[in-house]
């Protein structure tokens, strides 16, 4: 067998003992075992008062990405460009991939440890320092020489109060915390994307009111015109009709500048810049839900919500630490093994006689430090609470949130219900008015009169139609509707 082998045996020897002693190792644990929290005690989003919107129904669950409900093959291909190109979703993958090699770092450290070691040393010995001049007339000079060496070391930490087990358990929920925040970031981003298409398509509507109203200020005019050259108009009519007109066309301006703005911030979103990308031209008649907007239940939404799980990931994170912690009041026993070839010649330096090694634990304990161990404990406690306690709160603000919702859902419903009585009241009375006005029974300020709130009636429209598949949208967010897609 040759003098490499034997090494290499006798190396693996050593690293063999080492790492049976660690599995033989029996090691407590210290610590509280972390336990989910218990879900809020409630059965309900909304008080007994309180009316749940129409298009509200049971959780669908399985049927791909939430912003498919809205029917929109636009609003479909924006989301995908955007869940590409989006440097907030980025951002967000990165810090998860932090957070994985984190906990890689953990599990290495807690295993067996081995290096390797080589070098080659020219070296001059100085023999005087150690008392030898020489014999009688003979003086001894200084040696030169070089030195050649290999080795290898073992080292396993055996972890006797599961303080690495914990740090393991902590990265680990570190990184189902990342997990769920980078799933709550493309939540939001879905989310905010859909919101920017409602409130282009709500514009788009109020926009196309408005040139309607403009169109009928220029028929009443018209009218006017008519009247005037049969005699039967006054003069003030003329001017309240033309008032009328210069008061609608001055809604453009601020409508086209919102739509602009609402443009923008979504191209901003698709991770383009405004001057660069286009939105498609949504409308109220391309975005519309095909189905209800699903809810579940309260005992599922705590299990649903990526930023209800981020924060029970943490707070499992935080209860780890203690645990963490409390191990460094203890002692630490470590083993380690090192093998060493050295010789003069490259040629001897696998022959045994060239070789040393050890084997040996090492025991550490803390005797004195100040109280500062166990002061990170009380850290490591008090920061389990602050994590309980943001995880409780976060869980009360997505009940707010999802009632919230629900709240303005049925509120829109209700508006838009009244508000088509209204229209239609209102669409009445104009035509009414201008027949009246046509046979020369009525005046143009009745007219103008009923063309303003038949205007008004179609401004609360469209905003309200806005507004509710916002609100929709708003209550797909809240339920933590699945953003992943097919």
């Amino acid at each position: 067998m040759s003098p490499t082998t034997k090494t290499a045996r006798r190396l693996a020897a050593l690293a063999g003992a080492v790492s049976l002693a660690a599995l033989a190792s029996a090691c407590t644990t210290v610590g509280p075992d972390f336990q989910a929290p218990e879900a809020l005690r409630t059965n309900a989003y909304v008080g007994k008062d309180e009316a749940l919107p129409a298009m509200a129904g049971l959780d669908r669950t399985g049927v791909g990405p939430w912003w498919r409900a809205l029917g929109s093959p636009e609003l479909d291909a924006v989301i995908r460009q955007a869940l590409t190109d989006n440097p907030s979703l980025a951002q967000a993958d990165a810090t998860l991939a932090g957070a994985q090699s984190a906990l890689a770092v953990a599990r290495g450290q807690a295993g067996p440890q081995a290096s390797a070691n080589a070098g080659i040393d020219r070296e001059r010995a100085n023999l005087q320092a150690f008392g030898f001049t020489g014999f009688g007339d003979i003086k001894l000079s200084n040696p030169t020489f070089s030195l050649y060496s290999v080795g290898a070391g073992v080292g396993y930490d055996l972890d006797l109060w599961g303080g690495n087990k914990r740090r393991i358990e902590g990265a680990t929920a570190r990184v189902e915390a990342e997990g769920r925040r980078a799933e709550a970031a493309y939540l939001s981003l879905t989310a905010n994307i859909a919101l920017q298409a409602a409130t282009i398509a709500a514009l788009q509507a109020q926009i196309a009111s408005v040139e309607q109203m403009i169109a009928d200020d220029e028929a009443n005019i018209e009218l006017v015109r008519k009247a005037d050259a049969l005699g039967g108009a006054t003069r003030l009519a003329g001017v309240s009709a033309q008032v009328q007109l210069e008061q609608d066309r001055a809604l453009l301006p601020d409508l086209h500048g919102e739509l602009a703005a609402a443009r923008h911030a979504l191209a901003v979103l698709v991770g383009k810049a405004p001057a660069d990308w286009a939105p498609p031209a949504f409308t109220l008649d391309t975005l519309k839900l095909s189905a209800p907007v699903p809810v579940v239940l309260p005992s599922t939404l705590v299990r649903r919500r990526p930023d209800i799980l981020a924060a029970e990931a943490e707070l499992h994170a935080a209860t780890a630490d203690i645990g963490v912690a409390t191990a460094d009041l203890y002692p630490n026993l470590k083993l380690s093994a090192s093998l060493t070839q050295g010789a003069l010649k490259p040629g001897d330096l696998f022959s045994y006689d060239a070789s040393g090694w050890d084997v040996g634990a090492g025991l550490t304990a803390p005797l004195f430090n100040g109280g500062a161990l166990k002061a990170r404990r009380e850290q490591a406690r008090a920061a389990a609470r602050v994590a309980s306690a943001r995880y409780q709160q976060t869980v009360l603000t997505a009940f707010g949130q999802v009632a919230d919702a629900l709240a303005a859902l049925s509120a829109d419903e209700a508006a838009l219900e009244a508000q088509g009585r209204v229209e239609r009241q209102a669409g009445e009375r104009l035509r009414l008015a201008r027949l009246a006005f046509d046979r020369g029974g009525g005046t143009m300020l009745e007219v103008i009169d009923a063309q303003r709130t038949l205007n008004a009636a179609r401004q609360s429209r469209a905003r309200i139609e806005g507004r509710k598949l916002a609100d929709a949208v708003r209550l797909f967010a809240a339920t933590g509707a699945d953003w992943r897609t097919a």
